[in-house]
């Protein structure tokens, strides 16, 4: 990996005390049971025992992989075993990238639906940001140009009606060196800790894919949802993260201290795509939420598409959640708002494809690559 030229020879003690001890048998077999308490798992109460032996025996032992090989040509360390769920991971990113960069592949736009609201679960009812998604799908599906732009909707209020569909949180090991932070993120799968199911596997493949994104979103409490920041949070990977497991031994914060400190180049893996922001609320927040949702991407490399790309606006401003539906309904001027958004996005894709938007942004070198 190309390295920045400035090398620090510096060392810095690793601070350890926060952890709790781990879980002792009887408080494992309490959180284990807890997903068994249906009365309908009563006669299988004898296979869950058995089964409980094996995740406490895995849990014991630490089993985060109990997939692996070696690693091989290519990696710091050919022979450290590395995980194949990660391998696989990373296989389909290279390749998502290779299809991104050739000029003869058809546009792709990733749609994000911010919202935890659908009409699968608990609020029996679709969100405002997956109707305004659709509006925008609309305009890029009918856009004219040179090709036809594809459109891959990932709509994150699954995690709140699917079953088992998991986006865990990010561990922060970037905070110990960015080296630590993998890309892709390789915390998890954690089969021991029965951090399991995560979606980001894909997302990560979904977002290498796309030329650009467009990110439609409530604000929930001044901020993004907790959907849309559990993702924001595990791309922290795509903006400097080290590609090479092996180099760090895994999860060895001593060596990542030394690889960060002798000269690091904080890669920014999906640099170059454009993107687009629809933020809508209620009351409150809508502003800070698209600001620092532009801070984010902006900082991440990728090219705003434009004023017009950029929208925030409040639907049914106080007035009651049973009739925000009719509200948007009513407000014309934000459904067409919402339509220039996806049109602002199809012609940078277009300028993009074509090598005039790249072109159009300054050569420059970061004094902070951090």
């Amino acid at each position: 990996m190309k390295q920045h030229p400035k090398t620090v020879a510096a060392t810095t003690t690793i601070r350890l005390g926060q952890a709790p001890e781990p879980l002792d048998r009887a408080q494992f077999s309490a959180r284990y049971r807890a997903s068994f308490k249906d009365p309908a798992f009563r006669p299988e109460d004898g296979a869950i025992g058995r089964l409980e032996e094996i995740a406490w025996d895995a849990y014991r032992e630490g089993r985060k992989a109990p997939f692996t090989q070696k690693a091989g040509v290519g990696y710091a360390d050919p022979d450290y075993d590395l995980s194949v769920e990660w391998t696989e991971t990373r296989r389909r990113l290279e390749a998502a990238q290779q299809v991104w960069a050739d000029p003869a592949t058809p546009s792709r736009v990733l749609l994000i639906c911010g919202s935890a609201r659908n009409d699968g679960t608990c609020p029996g009812e679709m969100s405002k940001s997956f109707r305004l998604l659709g509006t925008a799908r609309e305009v890029l599906e009918q856009a004219r140009g040179d090709e036809k732009i594809q459109c891959d909707v990932l709509d994150l209020s699954l995690i709140t009606s699917d079953y088992g569909r998991n986006i865990h949180p990010c561990k922060g090991c970037v905070s110990t060196a960015m080296p630590l932070c993998h890309w892709p993120c390789s915390c998890y799968p954690n089969h021991g800790q029965n951090q399991t199911n995560d979606w980001m596997a894909e997302i990560y493949e979904r977002w290498t894919a796309a030329h650009a994104v467009i990110i439609v979103t409530p604000v929930y409490w001044y901020q993004s949802p907790s959907p849309l920041k559990l993702m924001i949070d595990r791309l922290v990977c795509a903006d400097g993260g080290n590609p090479d497991p092996t180099a760090t031994g895994g999860k060895d914060a001593a060596l990542a201290k030394k690889l960060e400190m002798a000269g690091w180049d904080y890669p920014k893996h999906l640099a170059g795509r454009v993107y687009g922001l629809v933020v809508h609320g209620d009351v409150a927040g809508i502003e800070g939420t698209r600001r620092a949702l532009s801070d984010w991407l902006d900082w991440m490399g990728f090219i705003d598409a434009g004023a017009q790309a950029r929208l925030d606006r409040f639907i049914g401003y106080y007035e009651p959640y049973a009739t925000s539906h009719d509200a948007l309904d009513r407000d014309l001027p934000m459904q067409e708002e919402t339509r220039n958004v996806a049109r602002a996005v199809a012609k940078a894709v277009s300028e993009l494809r074509a090598g005039r938007l790249a072109a159009a942004q300054p050569r420059t070198t970061r004094p902070r690559p951090k």
